[in-house]
C-alpha cells in the first residue's frame, strides 16, 4: 500500500515537469490529427448511415415524432451527430492510450530512472514491436468486451462499473509492459506482474475512472454537437494527461518494485554464500 501511494504522489508531481508537458504535445497533436482526418473523410457518410438507421428504428421514430409535436423539431437532426460522437469516444480513448504508450512512455520512464534509479541495470526484456503487438491485441480484446457488456449498461449502476474496469485492464496490460521493457528481463517482468497484480490492476482501474471524466462533457446533450470542434480536442487533451499520469504512476511503482526485487535476490544470494562459507 505504501508503494502504491508513494508512487501516486510522485507521478502527480512529475506531471508538471517541463519535459513531461512538452512530451504530451506530440500524442495530443497526433490524436487530434487522426480524429480530424476521420471526421473529414467519413463524417458525412457516417451521419447519413446513422440517420437511416434511426429512421428505420420504430422506437426512435416514435420518440422523434413526439419531440416534433412538442415543438423540438431541430432535435431530430441532432440525434445522429450526437450518437456518432458517443460512438467515436472509444476510438478517441484508444488513440490517446496507444499514442501515449508509444510516444511518451519510453521517455518518461527514462526520466524517472535518471532521477530516482540511476544505478538500475537495463536488461532489455522487451521490444517496441512487441509493445505494439501487445497494445493492438489488448485493444481488440477491450473493444470486444465493451461491445459484449453494452446490454448491461442499461442497468444504471453497471455502466459505472464495466467501462472503467475494461479501460483499467487495458491500461494495466499496456503500461506494465512498456514501463518495464528496457529495465527488466522477461523473467523479472513476469515475477513482478504475478507479485503485484492486484496493485497494478488497482492503478489501471483508478486510471479507468479518471478517464471517464472527459465523457461527462457529453452529458451536455445537444450542445455537444454545436461545440464539438472545441469539446473533442479538449477531451483528447484530458485523456492524454490522464494516460501520461498513468504511465508515470506505473513507472514509479514498477521501477521501485524492480529495485526491491533485485535487492532481495542479491540479499538471498549473499546469505546463501555466507552459509556455504560457514559450513
Amino acid at each position: 500500500m505504501n508503494l502504491l501511494l508513494n508512487s501516486f504522489w510522485r507521478a502527480l508531481a512529475y506531471c508538471v515537469h517541463p519535459r513531461v508537458i512538452a512530451l504530451s504535445l506530440l500524442p495530443l497533436l497526433l490524436t487530434v490529427a487522426i480524429y480530424a482526418a476521420g471526421v473529414y473523410f467519413f463524417w458525412d457518410s457516417a451521419i447519413q448511415g446513422m440517420q437511416a438507421w434511426i429512421n428505420e428504428w420504430s422506437l426512435l421514430e416514435g420518440l422523434t415524432r413526439w419531440l416534433q409535436r412538442m415543438g423540438f423539431n431541430d432535435l431530430r437532426n441532432v440525434v445522429g451527430p450526437l450518437l456518432m460522437l458517443l460512438l467515436s469516444l472509444p476510438i478517441v480513448i484508444l488513440l490517446a492510450l496507444l499514442s501515449v504508450s508509444w510516444l511518451m512512455t519510453p521517455a518518461m520512464v527514462l526520466l524517472v530512472a535518471e532521477r530516482r534509479f540511476p544505478q538500475l541495470e537495463r536488461r532489455n526484456g522487451g521490444s517496441f514491436w512487441r509493445s505494439v503487438g501487445l497494445g493492438l491485441g489488448s485493444s481488440v480484446l477491450a473493444v470486444i468486451a465493451l461491445v459484449i457488456s453494452i446490454p448491461l449498461w442499461l442497468i444504471p449502476p453497471l455502466i459505472l462499473i464495466f467501462p472503467p474496469l475494461i479501460w483499467g485492464w487495458l491500461t494495466y496490460r499496456v503500461m506494465v509492459y512498456d514501463v518495464l521493457t528496457e529495465h527488466a528481463s522477461q523473467e523479472e517482468r513476469i515475477a513482478l506482474t504475478r507479485r503485484y497484480r492486484f496493485w497494478l490492476l488497482t492503478i489501471g482501474v483508478v486510471t479507468g475512472y479518471l478517464g471517464a471524466a472527459p465523457g461527462l462533457v457529453f452529458a451536455m446533450g445537444a450542445m455537444v454537437v454545436v461545440m464539438a470542434p472545441l469539446i473533442v480536442p479538449l477531451a483528447i487533451w484530458i485523456y492524454t494527461l490522464v494516460f501520461a499520469f498513468s504511465a508515470l504512476w506505473f513507472a514509479h511503482f514498477c521501477l521501485e518494485a524492480l529495485t526491491d526485487l533485485r535487492n532481495k535476490v542479491k540479499g538471498d544470494t549473499h546469505d546463501h554464500d555466507k552459509r556455504l562459507i560457514n559450513a
